[in-house]
């Protein structure tokens, strides 16, 4: 087995460097590597035969030389999409270029043998979707809102008269807009009043508002769990759409049965880290209490109170000193 970890993530990506420092302190060989650098800078030879049914061979950087075969695990992180890298082309060859580099280079960096990916970037697609992951919630014993995907005005107005206060979210976040910049939709209570037939222009997601007496982050990485209670000053009802160093933050016990069926979710996905967000409705101290909102299999974690722990459970998985979720090991 080889002993490289292979980081792919963008240049600035300050949690990825978290989990760099921490390897490097380890004396962890590392290796990091932004697929859409494709050119002068990332350069490599890969080879595969019926003598020898795995990919192998050298990718260079500008300071690395790594030999696929020495990789024996992936940090994957959020690395530059391959757009961006063939940006000035004409949209013909651009859009050529960028599915050629995705389908070759991502293409065997996604199938090393051996490999434990964290997380392959298959699965991170798997259980990106909300309703997938509000199926698998309810599948393993977990408490979730009641919930309306539709684009049906009607619907949308039934469900609204059938629960005291409903509340919409968004799918995915805003994308860039022509000057690049990005924006966020918050979760937020609405009036079912305003409906209309705009509503069947695209998908939407309604649920219950959940009475909380407050939302807990639990961030999982292989077996260890970390969880925190949030609670933001103004009692907002999404409380990442305000000032973060004004929230507080509480470290909450899960029970067992909790613990043990996120385990088993990221399991299910081929995962070995994840971010649930829960709305608690009493103390937490019984599993009836944690009603599970969603799971971002490659959320962010460096702002929180416990983000050093964190970084060494990534540093142990990574390094083969603790072991992540056996279904998450190959795909």
């Amino acid at each position: 087995m080889g002993s490289t970890v292979l980081v792919v993530t963008a240049l600035e990506d300050v949690t990825a460097d978290r989990v760099i420092s921490a390897l490097n302190r380890r004396d962890v060989h590392v290796a990091r590597i932004d697929p859409a650098d494709i050119g002068h800078d990332l350069a490599f030879g890969f080879g595969i035969g019926q003598d020898r049914p795995m990919w192998g061979g050298l990718l260079r950087t500008g300071s690395r030389e790594v030999e696929l075969g020495e990789v024996a695990a992936v940090y994957y992180r959020r690395p530059t999409p391959y757009a961006a890298r063939f940006a000035s082309m004409p949209a013909q060859q651009r859009d050529f270029c960028g599915a050629e580099a995705r389908h070759g280079l991502g293409g065997v960096l996604n199938h090393l043998d051996g490999a434990l990916y964290v997380n392959h970037p298959a699965a991170v697609t798997a259980a990106d979707f909300k309703p997938a992951q509000l199926k698998r919630f309810a599948e393993l014993g977990l408490a979730i809102p009641p919930t309306l995907v539709t684009n049906d005005v009607e619907a949308a107005r039934k469900f609204a008269a059938d629960h005291e206060q409903v509340v919409y979210k968004t799918f995915r976040g805003l994308p860039r807009d022509e000057d690049g910049h990005t924006g966020a939709i918050w979760a937020q209570r609405v009036d079912p009043a305003e409906f209309d037939d705009s509503l069947a222009v695209t998908a939407h997601l309604f649920q219950a508002e959940i009475p909380k007496t407050g939302d807990v982050r639990v961030t999982v990485v292989g077996r260890r769990v970390f969880a925190q209670q949030i609670a933001a000053p103004d009692d907002a009802l999404d409380w990442r759409c305000g000032d973060w160093d004004k929230l507080s933050h509480t470290p909450i016990a899960l029970p067992a049965p909790v613990e043990a069926a996120l385990h088993r979710y990221l399991a299910s996905f081929g995962l070995v880290f994840g971010c649930f967000d829960f709305a608690l409705t009493g103390t937490g101290e019984t599993p009836e209490h944690w009603v599970a909102i969603e799971c971002n299999p490659n959320g962010q974690w460096g702002w929180l109170p416990d983000a050093e722990q964190i970084t060494e459970a990534f540093a142990d998985v990574l390094s083969r000193k603790e072991a992540g979720h056996d279904d998450a090991r190959r795909l």
